[in-house]
């Protein structure tokens, strides 16, 4: 949202409306889509041997239809959310895209054939967490698509798959156990590691490139030594607990490069 939002300031299209309600609707799918996840997980007992984080379907902290409840309650709120914005710019053709999110969170780990188990995961959360997410915002401010917003997209699209690698990396021995064919698990440990520094180091040149447009985007060269601090673990082989770490910080480092390309596109 930062991205898409700097991308519509720098051809001065700045909408404040647009852009608070276009952060609700990210903020709503991406916490329905971890319930989802949560509850999904759970119920098929993928996560009955987890080493990261605490799920609440999988440990019985929730019952799972609370899970399910919440996850839905999420979509809800960012389904309001996107109605709103639709309504404020009148692209009433973006309802389908909402709808398609919305699937495509439940669908991830969801339904009687999950595309997250058969490693297209990586696929949606470019889609829709990179492409629909910075595009959408920048279009529904500037009603176009610019050169930076497209960088910017393709560039968060790589640091929310970067996340989901080094978590599926992370996962890999029980993944396989119970028929969770992620990309990390098709791939294999040593490719995927180098896919995740792909993922980490491609946005940085992405930025750069945004330069050209505003030549403030070269501040996002301050992340070069975050990203030399997630991609050392991930190559010496770290595994298990010592990932959750580098999960936190990729999420971080995420957070950190949209905030700097959007200032950079926009002042």
């Amino acid at each position: 949202v930062m991205v898409g939002s700097g991308a519509a300031a720098q051809i001065d299209a700045f909408h404040l409306g647009a852009a608070l309600l276009a952060l609700v609707v990210a903020v709503a799918l991406q916490v329905g889509v971890n319930y989802a996840n949560d509850y999904s997980d759970g119920v098929r007992g993928t996560d009955a041997d987890r080493v990261g984080p605490l799920r609440l379907t999988g440990s019985g902290a929730a019952q799972a239809s609370q899970v399910k409840t919440a996850a839905f309650a999420a979509f809800g709120v960012g389904a309001l959310a996107g109605l709103a914005l639709v309504v404020i710019t009148g692209h009433w053709w973006l309802v389908a895209v909402g709808v398609l999110s919305i699937a495509a969170a439940w669908y991830y780990t969801g339904g009687k054939n999950p595309y997250g188990y058969r490693g297209l995961g990586e696929v949606g959360v470019f889609v829709f967490f990179g492409l629909v997410a910075v595009l959408g915002t920048t279009y529904t401010q500037a009603d176009q698509i610019t050169v930076p917003a497209v960088l910017g997209a393709v560039a968060v699209g790589l640091l929310a798959c970067a996340i989901l690698m080094v978590n599926n990396i992370r996962d890999v021995p029980t993944d396989m156990l119970v028929g969770k064919r992620t990309l990390a698990v098709r791939l294999g440990e040593f490719r995927a590691r180098r896919v995740y520094v792909l993922m980490i180091w491609l946005p940085l040149l992405l930025g750069l490139l945004c330069a050209f447009a505003n030549g403030w985007a070269v501040i996002v060269l301050l992340l070069a030594f975050p990203a030399v601090l997630l991609t050392l673990p991930v190559i010496a082989g770290a595994r298990g607990l010592l990932l959750v770490p580098v999960l936190a910080g990729t999420g971080m480092y995420e957070l950190g490069f949209g905030l700097l390309l959007g200032i950079g596109l926009a002042i």
